[in-house]
């Protein structure tokens, strides 16, 4: 076990990873659970036998490091390897369920890539087993880590579901591709709304209050986006993309763009995936998806 700073995080996580997993424990010393979690950690680092390494990272005095992860809460445990994160977990969690997550990365013996190499995963996972499906997207991402599509699948669905913390894990070594590469930007903007609701989770029927203010002063573009920013958030992705629309038919380059980069992300979150067709077919397209591009380029265009 080692207690990492920021003097010494790239040896003992980024190096030492190039060689080993290494499970880096995010906790706070006056955390009840925190506490229990990183008990338990250290007395399963010596029963794997030296299998994978655990550093400890207090989040309220390393908070470059912290900020860095986007952690969020406490306890939350990464996992990394060949200096990226591949897997994590928050909370509080059993002795059992910790292993469980091991056993999944953690090699036996010394053959260290043998949990991440060696899987094979079904194509098309029944579409009634969110269980398998889950694993499928998540398996693609470790055996391909640069795969563009994989990585933004398996973030999308982790969102989807609500697990935020574990998708911002997953989207940190992307983090600086998002200005050149448009649909990791859509993430990007994605859990900054999550991350904007949460804040204003404390006023309760926040939606109803943007309305009364809008209604005041239908030019009240800040308090628009807000709105736009909570539904995105919830994934009432029509509606928060009404409410761009709005500011749109009104200032169309509004904040060097926000609204309309915002609304384009939302399509990005929302279009399917592409579906094999025959050769000279023309592949379906998603009914919203066509209808809101239409009229964003009627606004623009107007």
């Amino acid at each position: 076990m080692m207690n990492v700073t920021v003097e010494n995080f790239d040896d003992e996580v980024i190096a030492a990873s190039m060689h080993a997993l290494v499970l880096v424990d995010f906790w706070a010393p006056q955390s009840g659970p925190c506490q229990v979690m990183g008990a338990l950690l250290e007395k399963l680092e010596v029963a794997y036998g030296g299998r994978f390494k655990l550093a400890k990272i207090d989040a309220d005095a390393q908070q470059e490091i912290s900020e860095a992860f986007g952690i969020r809460s406490l306890p939350t445990c990464v996992l990394m390897s060949q200096g990226k994160p591949v897997d994590g977990f928050t909370g509080a969690v059993s002795e059992a369920q910790i292993k469980a997550f091991l056993d999944k990365h953690v090699p036996e013996g010394d053959v260290l890539d043998a949990e991440v190499t060696s899987v094979e995963v079904s194509d098309a996972p029944a579409a009634d087993d969110p269980v398998a499906i889950h694993e499928a997207l998540h398996q693609a991402m470790l055996k391909n880590p640069d795969d563009e599509d994989a990585r933004f699948a398996f973030i999308k669905h982790l969102l989807l579901l609500g697990q935020d913390d574990e998708a911002k894990v997953a989207f940190a070594p992307v983090i600086a591709k998002t200005a050149f590469v448009r649909r990791f930007d859509s993430l990007q903007r994605w859990m900054n709304a999550i991350d904007f609701a949460a804040d204003q989770a404390q006023l309760a029927g926040s939606v109803a209050i943007f309305d009364e203010k809008i209604a005041l002063n239908k030019r009240d573009f800040d308090t628009r986006f807000a709105k736009a920013q909570t539904l995105l958030a919830g994934q009432n992705w029509t509606g928060a993309m009404d409410e761009l629309l709005e500011i749109l038919m009104r200032d169309k380059t509004w904040a060097e763009d926000l609204a309309r980069k915002t609304f384009i992300a939302i399509l990005d979150l929302i279009e399917p995936p592409p579906v094999k067709v025959a050769d000279g077919q023309i592949p379906p397209v998603d009914p919203v998806v066509a209808t809101y591009r239409r009229r964003l380029s009627s606004v623009i265009l107007s």
